[in-house]
């Protein structure tokens, strides 16, 4: 049976990433597809386990072999993507694929695989409770915040194009939607759950 696919997006500080990882804990049947940036690594972020990270003439390279199932250049040399050998090395172990991708690209990757992908959009509570998230998130620029901010308000457009909306007001209550939502889209298309 071909894989499915889960994918989440929301803007960034929207705690998207969390609830991801939370899922990834729990005991589903399930793998994350690592994307590709040309954004420098966070903190204590590494090559292959959070991001591929890729120069942004290398990401342009990889555009122009089709290597990408999706991708967006989200600020200016700063691309995001999810590579077509990602999803063939998940999908060769029979698991499910969960991804973490902004809004255009969970949209691209919902049109290329039809009902055998789930489109989850985690939504903050407010826009000013993002900006205080960004804020005390430490790892941004003031300069940085306001573009994320008003990407954010853009992105928050796409909710109802997905099939689900999560809004995080609070995380615990958060997660167990989240997994309510998984368990009902796997076990609706495959039996053994």
């Amino acid at each position: 049976m071909a894989a499915k696919l889960i994918i989440f997006s929301a803007p960034s500080g929207s705690g998207k990433s969390t609830i991801v990882n939370h899922l990834l804990k729990i005991g589903f049947e399930i793998e994350f597809s690592i994307s590709a940036t040309s954004r420098p690594p966070r903190g204590n972020e590494q090559d292959g386990v959070e991001y591929y990270f890729l120069s942004p003439d290398e990401f342009r390279r990889r555009i122009a072999a089709n290597e990408f199932i999706e991708y967006e250049e989200v600020y200016k040399d700063t691309y995001y993507g999810t590579l077509r050998s990602e999803v063939e090395r998940i999908g060769k172990k029979g698991k499910n694929i969960v991804f973490d991708v902004d809004v255009v690209g969970g949209l691209n990757i919902k049109k290329q695989y039809g009902k055998r992908a789930l489109l989850v959009f985690i939504a903050p509570p407010s826009i000013e409770e993002l900006r205080e998230r960004l804020i005390n998130r430490g790892t941004d620029s003031s300069e940085m915040i306001e573009l994320r901010i008003a990407k954010a308000a853009y992105e928050l457009s796409f909710a109802p194009h997905f099939d689900v909306t999560i809004v995080n007001d609070d995380l615990e209550k958060a997660k167990k939607e989240a997994e309510q939502t998984l368990n009902n889209f796997l076990r609706a298309k495959n039996p053994r759950l």
